[in-house]
């Protein structure tokens, strides 16, 4: 929005953060870019409401910036092959359903279908349920749905590497299939 024009630019403020552009999750690390008025309000703010990072994390973070960004570009194609293996394979399951997801690093199938369906003399009524019983038949963890508003999804990452997304879909496929 800051291209646009002039005056757009003196209301604009970026915020942004290296936890997922440069796989730096867990160092907490975010900048901000604006008018000066802006970023010293927003500064003084910050300050007395949380600690602030190392200065390990904030040098890390600048050469992160600063730094060659072919291994960004690199990890950005390898993460969307795994995205598009894990959303395939998905796909390919009886009951389920995912969307490609445009961001982050994880998927979030529906998998309406399996819930109502009997395992082992209990129902899977819930995304939460059908997380326990993934967990415990096809020792894959999920994250269920419900702990985002939506409880017939669950939630999987494909931040790991292309073997571990493999097994585990096969563990999942697997699992479900004996639901049949």
């Amino acid at each position: 929005m800051a291209t646009v024009n002039a005056d757009m630019k003196e209301r604009t403020v970026v915020v942004n953060g290296v936890s997922k552009s440069h796989a730096m999750t867990g160092w907490r690390i975010g900048y901000a870019a604006g008018p000066v008025e802006i970023i010293a309000a927003a500064t003084k703010l910050q300050s007395q409401n949380t600690s602030n990072p190392t200065s390990i994390a904030q040098k890390a973070a600048v050469e992160a910036l600063n730094g060659d960004q072919a291994i960004v570009e690199a990890m950005v194609k390898e993460f969307e092959k795994r995205r598009n293996v894990m959303v395939d394979r998905l796909n390919a399951i009886p009951w389920v359903t995912c969307m490609t997801p445009q961001g982050a690093f994880y998927v979030f199938p529906e998998i309406a279908g399996l819930l109502g369906r009997k395992y082992g003399g209990k129902v899977l009524a819930t995304s939460s349920d059908v997380a326990t019983w993934l967990l415990d038949e096809a020792n894959v963890a999920v994250i269920p749905g419900g702990e985002f508003g939506q409880d017939d999804h669950i939630r999987l990452s494909y931040a790991t590497s292309m073997s571990n997304i493999e097994k585990g879909l096969k563990r999942i496929r697997d699992a479900i299939m004996k639901l049949i």
